[in-house]
């Protein structure tokens, strides 16, 4: 009797440990993961209190495998300073055009007083444009990205379209939140030569992000590191971290 009652603890000891061995497997993640991605958050951004990057904030068991999926198809690097570029960036014609994909609004400005200063009017209009598309609210765009964008739009000549600006969401790490990044597109132009162009343009301090399936190219301006990546993974415009923050409410219509 003994001895029975000995193998069958010494069984479910066993099947004890090996189950907490395949929950431990289940719920982490690759080495070299960095849970880091745009759709989401911003990739490089400086971390949150409860986790790297911009991942979005993590549960228990099998919820974590959700971020830990999408990680491997985000593919990105902090740039060295070798490869920057090395020459001062000339300042652009200040000229920008921006079609607005989500209110479909065309905006042509000009950044640049004849002085040289920025004309705050047009900043105004092109802060307007940038608004959050989910809660409408607007915030003061980083005016060294619309530098960057000016650039881009006098080396192809075409207007941009606008994806993503300022984001009044609850993950506050994203360079979006922060009122210095955007996501654009150029039609007929392959967003592989805008992610190349943007590139050039980095003396320090930027990032560029390109989105294969979302066929746009994100660029934002940050502290350093520049960062690079791709991000293969399918978009998902419902993330819990693009969503407002907690308590807002939306405005009821007038009618």
């Amino acid at each position: 009797m003994t001895s029975r009652s000995g193998i069958l603890a010494l069984s479910l000891c066993f099947l004890t440990t090996a189950g907490m061995a395949v929950s431990a497997r289940a719920q982490g993640g690759e080495p070299g993961e960095t849970g880091e991605d745009d759709s989401d958050g911003t990739p490089g951004a400086a971390p949150a209190a409860s986790a790297p990057g911009e991942r979005p904030e993590g549960g228990t068991g099998t919820k974590r495998r959700g971020p830990a999926r999408r990680a491997k198809k985000v593919k990105g690097f902090a740039v060295r300073e070798a490869d920057l570029r090395q020459a001062p960036l000339p300042m652009p014609t200040g000229h920008i055009e921006i079609h607005t994909l989500f209110s479909h609004e065309d905006i042509s400005v000009d950044i640049f007083n004849d002085d040289g200063s920025y004309d705050s009017d047009a900043l105004e209009e092109l802060n307007h444009a940038l608004r959050c598309k989910r809660t409408d609210a607007e915030k003061p765009i980083d005016p060294r990205l619309y530098v960057l964008l000016s650039h881009v739009y006098d080396h192809f000549q075409k207007p941009l379209q606008l994806v993503s600006g300022y984001r009044n969401q609850r993950r506050e790490t994203s360079f979006h939140f922060k009122g210095s990044a955007s996501d654009i597109r150029i039609p007929g132009v392959n967003p592989k030569k805008i992610r190349d162009f943007a590139a050039t343009l980095d003396t320090g301090g930027m990032g560029i992000g390109w989105y294969p399936r979302a066929q746009f190219v994100h660029i934002d301006v940050r502290p350093m590191p520049s960062y690079r990546w791709i991000d293969g993974a399918r978009p998902n415009p419902n993330s819990p971290d693009k969503r407002p923050p907690k308590g807002w409410k939306r405005k009821k219509l007038q009618s």
